[in-house]
């Protein structure tokens, strides 16, 4: 018999009631330390009190109206990425796969309301994660992802991720835009190179394209900016963002810059949870705390420390770990052993981390660790990798 909850999680039999800063409270009595932050979404940990606040105060005066009318949180929220982006205007949504599926149609409509309305394709790379929508699981490409929802959405060509040469040949009359995760996130944390990431633009201006950023995983500064682009100095057409900006609670926007959002007038896209009072609530305050003085700088400094021990353990168990992938806070460690079973293992010995593609631990903390929590971390770690028999 079915269970009333659909089945499509691998579920572990474990549940949390409580959570306060970087540590989770389990049913079972036991309290773990985050480094997973719900697949990279309590980016300010959990209940953080301004979080809170915001919202206890929204939700008693206003929840949902519907973007018919002016809703004052969304349009200060919308100005503020704007003043703190490369971007001229703001769509929000609520996930990471509505604001990919906004950009989709803002690439189209860009190219059909400047005469081209033949380039609807949409260059993006192997191994990337877009979403789990029909049309983002064909962004994608991976076929564990859209095998059995044939027929695949029309309009997605794929290339090798950090391969500029295979880009520009893959370059047809009908190609419109190129899609590119900053860093894959669910495809093994597999940072792009600065070359690649100029080059991108550079290949997008010289064929009239526009560049697509899915920032979903490293913005909100995960990566120790606002969005992992601005790192890499490069400036995109498009960057769609989720996860964090609500820091738990359902946010996604599409940024977009003014020549790319031609085409986006009256009808041509809409939601009706979209920037509703209660995430902008959340989500002005979420940028509260990244936009305050020395925020991303300690970001900056808790990555270097995380990053100096993680690869000290890597050092220690050559047998376990390959290498230390990431960028900032958005880290991975490549497995020589299976990696859900590490994860198993962590989770075990009272640490909570994510899988990724490519045989890789994902480690994606709240921004608020101090030393403390990364000294914990390694020790678990370390604990983990020096007991390991091979057998789970």
């Amino acid at each position: 018999m079915i269970p009333s909850s659909m089945p499509v999680f691998k579920r572990l039999d474990l549940a949390f009631d409580r959570g306060e800063g970087a540590y989770l409270f389990g049913t079972d009595g036991r309290r773990y330390l985050d480094f997973g932050s719900g697949i990279a979404v309590t980016m300010l940990g959990h209940c953080h009190p301004h979080l809170v606040k915001a919202l206890e105060s929204q939700a008693r005066k206003l929840w949902h109206v519907s973007n018919l009318v002016r809703i004052p949180e969304q349009e200060r929220l919308a100005d503020r990425l704007v003043k703190s982006s490369f971007a001229d205007t703001v769509f929000f949504a609520n996930s990471g796969a509505e604001a990919i599926e906004a950009g989709i149609k803002v690439v189209r409509k860009y190219h059909d309301a400047t005469g081209h309305p033949e380039r609807y394709r949409i260059l993006c790379t192997n191994g990337a994660f877009h979403g789990r929508t029909l049309a983002t699981i064909a962004a994608g490409g991976q076929e564990k992802h859209t095998k059995g929802f044939g027929p695949l959405v029309d309009g997605f060509d794929h290339v090798s991720f950090n391969n500029l040469n295979e880009l520009r040949a893959a370059i047809t009359e009908k190609t419109g835009a190129i899609l590119v995760e900053p860093v894959h996130g669910e495809g093994g944390i597999r940072p792009a190179t600065k070359e690649y990431m100029e080059g991108l633009r550079k290949v997008a201006d010289e064929y009239g394209l526009l560049l697509f950023f899915d920032e979903v995983q490293t913005g909100a500064g995960r990566t120790g900016a606002l969005f992992a682009h601005q790192k890499y100095g490069v400036k995109p057409d498009l960057v769609a963002t989720a996860k964090g900006f609500g820091g738990g609670f359902p946010l996604g926007a599409l940024l977009a810059t003014e020549k790319a959002a031609v085409g986006m007038t009256y009808g041509s896209h809409g939601s009706t949870f979209g920037g509703n009072p209660l995430a902008m609530a959340v989500g002005n305050a979420v940028l509260d705390v990244l936009e305050s003085d020395g925020f991303m700088a300690n970001v900056d400094r808790m990555a270097k420390i995380t990053q100096d021990k993680l690869n000290a353990i890597v050092r220690k168990h050559p047998s376990v770990f390959e290498e230390l992938r990431g960028m900032g806070l958005m880290l991975g460690l490549k497995c020589k052993v299976p990696n859900d079973q590490m994860s198993e293992k962590l989770l075990a010995n009272g640490l909570v981390t994510v899988g990724a593609g490519d045989n890789v631990v994902r480690l994606a903390p709240p921004l608020i660790i101090d030393e403390s929590h990364v000294e914990e971390a390694a020790a678990i770690i370390d604990k983990t990798a020096a007991s390991w028999n091979g057998h789970g």
